[in-house]
């Protein structure tokens, strides 16, 4: 679209980088609707507006009016996106099954991706990236009839007690420091998603591969994340999920750093789009899981989709930054070097962060 609308790259990844905010700030309203009013409702909200706005990316060619469909399709995809469905799926099974099920659905969105990436690169080669969009927003739709079935375990958790009021509990929550940390921690996922997800694949043409190496690297990304999301909800009911967040962004700076300093080729963007998919949403299921372990169900909804914002908000800086200095500099290293240094800071922030119960997983056991 760059290319043939004559934009700078700044354009497109700026008007992801407002869909990725949006979608943060969507994500606590609709986990607030959907504690007091069950998931589906949200989730069909979300479906409908999201079609619409991938739809009006097809219509507008002028930069600014793309931009601002980031705004439309953040509200959507921040109603109907994994967030609100694996927190629907961790509400009505039991604590010991908890982590593996939000595993279950996280892998779910990834089986998701890893079919997108290469069907859309398919649809524009044969009918262009106007038509193509038509059949992204028509997907939409699709999640509609599954609904029916949603509805039928959909549950709600408000009741009276401590902090019987949603500012309350969220008051609460941010005087853990458990939450505080995952709050912080998740901004730096965020940053690596959203900055890779955008930009890998125009870092893999500029260095003169082909276009569909990319579309394949992120084909790869979701396929491996498949086994990480159900490896991370496995490994979260056996060991200690602090301990395993930690290790999976020391991983991603690791993996990250040998990937920038290696020599570029197709194979070596394959083994790093495999290796970034073991880790890539492998976050969601731990994190989620110590939200409730430390919080409670009673706001579960609310208090990840807090969480998520902070990780959208990173999202924006990673999705924004990348097209910013790539138009400024010409290339993404400082993104790259950003990235690792990021991750590290996330592997020592998650250390400190406690399994026990606080203060409104308390109150509502008793």
């Amino acid at each position: 679209m760059s290319i043939e609308l004559g934009w700078g790259r700044e354009v497109f990844s700026f008007s992801l980088a407002i869909q990725a905010l949006m979608w943060g700030i969507t994500q606590p309203l609709a986990g607030m609707y959907a504690d007091k009013h069950g998931s589906s409702r949200v989730l069909a909200f979300g479906a409908v507006v999201a079609a619409l706005g991938f739809a009006l990316r097809g219509v507008f060619d002028d930069p600014t009016l793309f931009i601002l469909t980031g705004f439309i399709v953040g509200v959507g995809t921040g109603a109907c996106s994994f967030p609100v469905v694996i927190v629907a799926l961790g509400k009505v099974v039991q604590p010991a099954q908890r982590s593996f099920i939000m595993g279950l659905g996280t892998a779910a969105a990834s089986a998701g991706m890893f079919a997108g990436a290469p069907i859309a690169t398919t649809l524009i080669g044969l009918m262009g990236w106007g038509v193509s969009i038509f059949f992204l927003a028509f997907s939409f739709v699709l999640i509609l009839p599954l609904l029916i079935f949603v509805a039928r375990v959909s549950e709600t958790h408000a009741s009276a007690g401590m902090a019987n009021n949603t500012w309350g509990a969220v008051k609460v929550a941010f005087s853990d420091r458990s939450y505080t940390l995952l709050f912080f921690g998740f901004f730096v996922c965020g940053f690596h998603v959203q900055f890779i997800q955008t930009h890998l694949p125009a870092y893999i043409i500029d260095e003169g591969l082909t276009p569909i190496i990319g579309a394949w690297s992120l084909a790869l990304i979701g396929l491996f994340n498949i086994a990480g999301s159900f490896l991370s909800g496995w490994s979260g009911q056996v060991y200690p999920k602090p301990k395993l967040l930690s290790g999976i962004y020391l991983t991603r700076a690791i993996v990250i750093t040998l990937f920038i300093v290696a020599p570029l080729t197709g194979t070596s963007v394959l083994f790093f789009s495999a290796a970034m998919g073991i880790l890539w949403l492998s976050t969601v299921p731990l994190t989620t899981g110590l939200i409730a372990q430390t919080q409670g169900l009673r706001y579960l909804s609310t208090l990840a989709g807090l969480v998520f914002f902070s990780h959208q908000v990173g999202g924006f800086l990673g999705a924004w930054l990348g097209g910013k200095l790539y138009d400024t500099t010409g290339d993404y290293q400082a993104m790259w070097i950003a990235a690792i240094v990021l991750g590290l800071i996330a592997t020592v922030l998650h250390l400190p962060i406690r399994e026990t119960p606080g203060a409104l997983a308390k109150a509502e056991a008793s």
